[in-house]
């Protein structure tokens, strides 16, 4: 088998077969990381030793006999934002350049207490701040696709990883688009869950146990080359864990497996006021005819009353005043709290009106982003698409829409622009239904040929 481009899911059931060994797995993703690191520049804090000793403990545990998890012996990365006991979580910012968490976070703990072997973490931008990798400790990482253009970020070194089969899956942050856009942007799939779904304890680093600032809009979930693996990463992380009170207690159910022909698919070429490359808008409308062909009921969606860019607006308010809150000193003049409240209060209107589109539909086709993946540049310098310059900060406004609104989306690859870049497109359902949402991007997924592998890798 192609160990380091088969999917999370045959790697597992390779192992608990015993046709490969969890230490073969590893040294073959080392292996590839060696080769194409250091022009690709994704794997940061690589743990070879501790990685390699782990995956010989999983190996002695099979040869014993002992009970396997759904992830025994895989290899692994996670983006460079998780607390991890004995590896450095540094967000890329220079103050935490040397921080080790004390324990793991509860997202670390599922994936090790179900097999999986940690080998490194994966760059990102400086505090996840920018949508694109790079930051003063570890530099930038390159789109193996294109090395002069970005990965996206903030998980653009978990995208880049994982389209030149450095690692089978990883785990990113999304609060403004910062999973889906890389996976868009790398040619990969990306979930980003309802809000309050998976656990954001210990997904920043916090010395000296400060209160934990981002409780809105931000969501873990995973980035794979499959539907099949979101869905297994998924399940393992999703769901309350005695630590993250937030938590809702929803049941977190498989995958179902959907026809086609029972879907009501609402489809947008774009949003109102928002820009996008007519490559992305040609495929949106492409992969809409070919799922009314295949029997879906197809229509092009009738937007809720929103101001859309006032949403995002409103959205970059309430990050700016958790951020403000989560200052060591607070400023002069610091935000009301009734502003916090009035916020809210706006943000429940537009968490509404798209319950009340989805009442009508049971997925929203649209873009991830405006553009495929663009040159380095320094952030906030325009971006050209279909040669008209565009603001940078619009670049994550189709998927920060739904961060603001807290809706479960998605990115699946879907072809290739003009440039041959990967092409990306959005799904997006009720909340709470990331097992349908997967189960329709699975029935989906014979329509877009899914991950296509870069051809230097």
């Amino acid at each position: 088998m192609d160990i380091v481009f088969s999917s999370t899911v045959d790697l597992a059931a390779a192992i608990a077969k015993r046709k490969i060994s969890a230490v073969e797995a590893l040294d073959g993703h080392l292996a590839q990381i060696d080769a194409h690191n250091h022009a690709v520049n994704a794997v940061i804090s690589l743990d070879r030793e501790g990685a390699r000793e782990r995956a010989k403990r999983a190996d002695a545990a099979q040869a014993r006999g002992d009970a396997l998890g759904p992830l025994h012996g895989v290899p692994f990365t996670l983006k460079d934002t998780h607390e991890t006991s004995g590896m450095k979580t540094t967000v890329g910012f220079p103050p935490f350049a040397d921080y080790v968490a004390k324990q793991d976070s509860p997202v670390v703990i599922r994936l090790k207490a179900a097999g999986g072997v940690l080998m490194a973490k994966t760059n990102v931008a400086t505090m996840l701040s920018d949508w694109q990798s790079n930051n003063l400790l570890f530099g930038r990482t390159n789109n193996p696709w294109n090395l002069q253009r970005t990965a996206g970020g903030s998980s653009g070194g978990a995208a880049a990883a994982l389209c030149s089969g450095m690692t089978p899956f990883d785990v990113g942050t999304d609060m403004q688009d910062s999973i889906r856009l890389p996976a868009a942007f790398c040619g990969a799939y990306g979930l980003k869950p309802t809000e309050h779904r998976v656990s954001l304890a210990g997904a920043f680093p916090d010395p000296g146990g400060a209160a934990r600032g981002v409780r809105l809009m931000s969501c873990l979930g995973p980035l794979a080359r499959s539907v099949e693996d979101l869905a297994l990463i998924y399940q393992i992380i999703a769901g309350p864990d005695g630590s993250d009170t937030d938590l809702a207690p929803v049941p977190v159910d498989d995958m179902p497996k959907l026809d086609l022909k029972t879907l009501r698919i609402a489809f947008a070429p774009s949003f109102p006021g928002f820009p996008v490359a007519g490559d992305i808008s040609a495929a949106v409308e492409s992969l809409a005819r070919q799922l009314q062909g295949a029997g879906a009921v197809v229509e092009e969606a009738k937007m809720p009353r929103l101001d859309l860019h006032d949403d995002l607006e409103q959205g970059g308010a309430l990050i700016g005043m958790m951020m403000e809150a989560a200052q060591p000193e607070p400023p002069e003049n610091p935000t009301p709290v009734s502003r916090w409240f009035e916020a809210l209060a706006r943000r429940d209107r537009s968490i509404l009106a798209w319950d009340r589109f989805f009442e009508n539909y049971d997925v929203l086709l649209c873009p991830v982003a405006m553009t495929t993946a663009f040159p380095h540049c320094e952030p906030g310098k325009p971006i050209k698409v279909d040669g008209k310059e565009q603001s940078y900060w619009m670049l994550p406004a189709y998927g920060a829409v739904f961060n603001y609104s807290g809706h479960p989306a998605l990115s699946i690859p879907c072809g290739q622009d003009s440039a041959g870049l990967p092409i990306g497109l959005q799904l997006v359902s009720q909340r709470w239904s990331e097992s349908q949402l997967l189960g329709m991007a699975r029935a989906i997924e014979p329509l877009t040929g899914g991950f296509r592998r870069p051809p230097a890798y």
